[in-house]
This record gives structure tokens, sequence and C-alpha cells, in this order.
């Protein structure tokens, strides 16, 4: 029984760890590495074993860095299933698709350059037939369903509270006479957030790999970040400019719309014209609304009410021809728009157009990992590169953190007190200062045994006291 390491330990992206036992081969998580030149090689690197090696994968949530890399797995010979919540079913539905476009389109724009130069073409990593192939391998699960993926490994998810459907992984893997429990959190969401219910307390584990993306920080209350977005919309308005809000199409958009609904009136959100433009955002939207059992009370009231003022404001901008349209409006327009690290989608386009505009504002509400266009535009870069355009920066750039999906540091601690008898805790999707200021804080508070693995790290199972 054995447990490797092989993305998103240093990182937040391309999370993919392996389970070996009796002969069994399971991978739990199979995301795409993002932001940095560097991402397209480790997207092509090989996957840790053979694929057609592989029992079964185990899927914690649809967001791309989880998820995004499956297409490849299954073009290379995957022929098991894919364990996921039924909303991440639904969700993958939409995302992968898109990837799959956007792996296309990027290989169109990189072999025009190449042709240029004289160099051969290369493939997409991954086509949408790719992507159309492995939404037929996924098996969709309730919360709380106890299922075998592969002879000797059981399965169980919990509500992570991070996106629709996002789960904690329980995986109880058993091999001669031993049995041995590990905890996986996926990506954990704040408590009493938005639309989704709290992360689930797990009591018993016998090895814990919890999440670390904001493992050095506490997050601004959100009694502020409602507050301070409600000054920028007011500040925005006085200027007489836009409003540009980069966001994940699959969560952080259905909370933003939440949001602007509940604060409608507060905001002056009677003055702006408010633009969801992005086709992928829009199709998602419409899946939150179709699971509303997975929503907290709250949202389940505010959905009935049916949000009247913002009905009356809002646009779902669905072509590339009304989307161009937006670049004509100086003045009171709120766009929202993907990806949320503007590494791609229409954001980009609508940043070319604004960035270099004073009465613009930005507003950033969601993890800006290193490397990525948003991450340049938090750290007051003074030129942003947009398609080899160096764009000044004259907008005027907000970053708001109390609308993270992320559990923060004191977020995280709490949960891990949920585990009776203190398990040891492998730290896994994080950076490095993130994941060592965590550690700290957990053996500190817990006296938990706190491991940091690396690529390539392995954590044998059968050597850990079993109590899970």
């Amino acid at each position: 029984m054995r447990l490797s390491f092989h993305g998103a330990v240093g990182g937040v992206t391309g999370s993919c760890y392996l389970l070996e036992c009796a002969g069994r081969r399971v991978l739990l998580e199979c995301g795409l590495v993002q932001g940095g030149r560097e991402a397209e090689q480790l997207n092509r690197a090989p996957f840790p074993v053979p694929a057609e090696s592989l029992d079964a994968v185990v899927l914690s949530h649809a967001h791309i860095d989880h998820s995004g890399r499956l297409p490849l797995l299954v073009q290379q010979g995957f022929s098991g299933r894919i364990y996921a919540q039924r909303a991440t079913t639904d969700l993958c539905d939409i995302m992968l698709r898109d990837a799959a476009y956007l792996q296309e389109k990027d290989a169109e724009t990189e072999n025009r350059k190449r042709a240029r130069k004289g160099l051969p073409p290369l493939p997409p990593l991954y086509d949408t037939r790719d992507a159309e192939k492995t939404l037929q391998h996924f098996e969709s699960l309730d919360y709380g369903e106890i299922v075998a993926v592969a002879p000797g490994i059981r399965l169980r998810l919990r509500d992570a509270g991070h996106i629709l459907g996002s789960a904690i992984v329980e995986l109880w893997v058993s091999e001669d006479d031993a049995t041995r429990k590990v905890v996986f959190s996926g990506d954990l969401g704040l408590r009493d957030a938005p639309i989704l219910r709290d992360p689930e307390l797990v009591h018993e584990a016998d090895a814990v790999l919890l999440e670390s993306t904001y493992g050095d920080r506490r997050h601004r209350s959100r009694e502020e970040s409602l507050q301070e977005m409600g000054e920028i919309f007011a500040r925005a308005h006085a200027d007489g400019g836009n409003i540009l809000i980069p966001a994940f199409a699959v969560g952080r958009t259905q909370e933003l719309l939440y949001l602007f609904m509940r604060h409608f009136d507060a905001w002056g959100l009677k003055h702006w014209r408010v633009c969801l433009d992005s086709p992928m955002a829009i199709r998602a939207t419409e899946v939150y609304a179709s699971h509303v059992g997975l929503h907290d009370a709250d949202a389940v009231a505010l959905w009935r009410g049916q949000g009247d003022g913002l009905a009356g404001r809002l646009e779902f901008i669905r072509t590339p021809q009304q989307s161009r349209a937006l670049n004509k409006v100086r003045s009171g327009l709120v766009i929202v728009a993907a990806s949320g690290m503007c590494e791609g989608g229409r954001i980009r386009h609508h940043l070319k157009n604004q960035l270099w505009r004073p009465r613009c504002h930005v507003v950033i509400v969601g993890y800006q990992a290193r490397g990525t266009t948003g991450r340049q535009l938090v750290d007051g870069n003074a030129y942003v590169s947009l398609w080899g355009e160096a764009i000044r920066v004259k907008a005027q750039v907000h970053t708001i953190g109390g609308f993270s999906a992320h559990a923060d540091q004191e977020g995280l601690v709490d949960w891990y007190r949920g585990f009776h008898h203190r398990p040891p805790v492998w730290l896994v999707h994080g950076e490095d200062d993130a994941r060592a200021a965590l550690a700290q804080r957990l053996q500190q508070v817990t006296g938990a045994r706190v491991r940091v693995p690396q690529l390539g790290d392995v954590l044998e199972l059968g050597e850990l006291p079993g109590r899970g």
C-alpha cells in the first residue's frame, strides 16, 4: 500500500496522486498545470504510470487544475471508471469540452507561428473527441455513498463546500490483513460562504492529505470584503468607467451573481449593465440551478425570490460579436468574464481594451497563481503582455481576498481539528511558503505530525499505525 505525489506539491495546479494496493492502481485527481511557459511541457510529460495500467480515477471536483488532463489520460489508453460527485460530472461535461476547444485553438495559433518559422506542426494536447470519450467513463456518486473502485479500495465522498459537487475524498485501502484510511481534503471551502453548505468534518483517518492554497494567510472578513466591493462600485460610478471582474466560470461566477442579487440596492447596481461574458459560466450557472438540493438554506430562499432587481440588469453574453460590442462602451458596464487568472477566455480581450484606461476598475476576487497575468496585476506590474503586446496598466486594480472559495489558514486548521487522534498530515496544493507556514501552525496548535512532500515522494501506508 503506497501513495505517491505527482502534482500540486509546491504549486496549486496539476493535482495528481497515485494510490497503489495489491497490484491495483487508482489515480487521485488528474489536473492540468496552469501558468508560466513551462506549463505546456509539464502537461505533455508522461503520467506516473502507463494510462492503461490504471484501474480507476477519483476526482474531487470539476476545476481544470484537478480534472484537465483526464482527456489526455483516455487518449493514452485509460479504460477504467472516473468516480465523481453527481454535480461534478455535470460540470465536467461543460469544462472538459471547453478545455479541449481551447487546446485546439491554442494549437492552431502556435502552429501558425511554427509554419512561419518552417517548423512542423504540433498536435493539441487533446481534442474534443478525446473529451467526449472521457465523459463516457464517469461514474456519478452521491455524497455519503460507499463504493468499491477497485479490489481492496473503497471510496466515499463528503461535501467540501468549495464549488458545486466538490468533495472530500475518503479511501479505505486494504491489503492482506491490513486496512488504512486516507482522507484527501480536496479544495476546502469557507464556512458560511454563499450558496454552498459548510465543509463536512471527518473524524477518523490514518493519513490526511490537506490542501494549503492559503496556508500562510487569513482572509479579510466577509463583511469587510462586502463593504469594499460596495465602495468600488460607488467609486467606479463616480469615475464614469467600467468594472472588469476576472472570475472562474465555475464557483466564483455563481457566487458573484448571488452577491449581486443580495446587495443589489446597497451596491447601486441599478446604475450598471451587468454582463456575464462567458458561455461556459452561463452553462455552469444553469447546472448550479439544477442542483438546488446541494445549496444552503439562504441560497435556496434567494433563488426562489429570483433576484428581481438583478434580473432586469443582467445580460448573458453568448456570442463573440456580442462580446466585441462591449468594447465600444466606455462606462456603466460590469463585465464578469473567464478565465479567473486571466490566462485565457474573453477577459483577456477586455483587459486589452480597458487596462490602459484610468477610469477602468479591475477587481480580482480569486487566487492568482505565479506566472499568470492575474498575478502580475495583483503584484502591481506596470505592464502586462497580451498576445505579445505590452499593455500599460493604468486601470485601478483592487484585490478582495474575502471572496475566496478556499479556506484560509485558520479554516484549514479548524477542519483538521475535527480528526480524532491527530493523524499525520501531508500538505499538498500549495506553494512552498504557504505549506511551510501551515505546517508550523498545525504543529503549534494541534501537535500534528506534518510532512511537506515533493514531487515523486512516496508514502508507505502499510508503515502507518492503523486507526481509521
